[in-house]
């Protein structure tokens, strides 16, 4: 079972958020799928674009925000200048609440003196670096730009600037062994960092990765290996005192990451720049992911978005898949509140094979995965999915 369950997500965690992503990376890592271009030349006229179609969207936040979130890409590419052009057009534009969670994505190559005094004067309070190894052999295959020195020295640099710090570790890379990914955790937590944020290595169609794996060079992801990792994972944060809130996501008490438990729980956020997608509670939006169709559009005032209205089905499917990652579960009051009753007796028949095969368990109204489900709560969730109650 979750440890430390509570009904709902901690007071003043999960808000109206802003996402922003900043599309250029210094190098393309070969695992990676998201939006980014590895030329740099367009950076100060698509920071323009951005702070136009923040102008453009400044209608769509209901509220004050309570999270910013730099996402890439490489966010920590941005100078101060860029950063203070941004961070005043959200000021000019939104209500911004008094204590807003203002995080910044950085790789480590990036993260020197001088950059993160920039950062800490920038009113960016959260870091979110991307470690992902503390071991060479595994940050070059993967192509990162930063070597195992540099992942190390970058964190203990970064907590003289940053109380609020989270690291992102990737498990069940070809060869890893478990000692490995031990001493990965091992290190992480030496280093007091209070959030921790680990995935499993998965082979997104048209990577580099892809193509190393049918090619030869690169063994084939192993999900035993990765289930293995995971639960190694589990009982190392455990054993450290931090809570496994979402399947992901492991924080100290008090460092839970706002923006993202606001993804997890239903608020509305609004994405600015390529790629980036938006939710308001009834549709969802995303803006075009090509960097020169994106600055054209907005220089002419127009939005590049496409935008999707989600049918009552597809709200519960989507509140079934994140709730059931998270350690609040999904409540089955609410799904007869905002479903119907047909919707909370499907979810309950749906679970029951999985409660009997203890993977999934109830409590009061909420169902929840159990210590042995949670390597599958995406399997479990799909389960619960409806495609059609006609």
């Amino acid at each position: 079972m979750f440890s430390g369950f509570e009904e709902t997500p901690p007071s003043g965690v999960g808000g109206l958020g802003l996402y922003i992503h900043i599309p250029f990376c210094k190098q393309a890592c070969h695992y990676c799928d998201f939006h980014f271009s590895t030329s740099l030349k367009k950076k100060s006229t698509l920071v323009d674009a951005l702070c136009q179609e923040l102008i453009l969207r400044k209608d769509e936040i209901p509220g004050s925000l309570q999270t910013i979130y730099f996402g890439g890409g490489t966010p920590s590419l941005l100078e101060a200048e860029e950063l203070a052009q941004i961070f005043k057009t959200i000021d000019a534009h939104f209500e911004v609440s008094a204590n807003p969670e203002i995080t910044l994505e950085a790789n480590p190559d990036d993260l020197t003196g001088a950059k993160l005094k920039m950062l800490a004067a920038s009113r960016t309070n959260r870091l979110s670096i991307g470690v992902q190894s503390f071991f060479e052999e595994d940050l070059k295959l993967m192509n990162r730009a930063h070597n195992a020195t540099e992942a190390v020295q970058c964190l203990e640099l970064a907590k003289q600037y940053f109380d609020n710090i989270s690291i992102d570790l990737i498990y069940g890379m070809p060869d890893m062994s478990d000692a490995r990914w031990q001493k990965n955790l091992d290190k992480a937590l030496a280093l007091e960092i209070p959030h921790i944020s680990s995935y499993a290595l998965t082979v997104e169609p048209n990577t580099a990765l892809q193509k190393f794996i049918e090619k030869g060079v690169v063994k084939p992801v192993d999900d035993a290996v990765a289930q293995r990792h995971f639960e190694i994972l589990i009982e190392r944060m455990q054993k450290a005192g931090f809570e496994n809130y979402e399947f992901s996501n492991f924080g100290k008490p008090g460092y839970y990451s706002q923006n993202n438990t606001a993804y997890w729980t239903g608020k509305s956020y609004l994405g600015i720049g390529p790629s980036a997608h938006s939710y308001d509670g009834a549709t969802r939006s995303w803006n075009i992911n090509n960097n020169p169709k994106y600055i054209k559009a907005i220089q002419s005032g127009e939005l590049p978005i496409e935008r999707e209205t989600l049918s009552m089905t597809d709200k519960y499917n989507e509140y079934v898949m994140t709730g059931l990652r998270t350690i609040w579960g999904i409540s089955l009051i609410k799904i007869e509140e905002s479903f119907g009753l047909k919707y909370k007796e499907y979810a309950l028949q749906q679970a029951q094979k999985h409660i009997q095969a203890h993977l999934l368990f109830v409590d009061q109204d909420r169902i929840l995965v159990t210590q042995k489900g949670k390597f599958l709560s995406d399997g479990l969730a799909s389960d619960l999915f409806l495609i059609n109650l006609s």
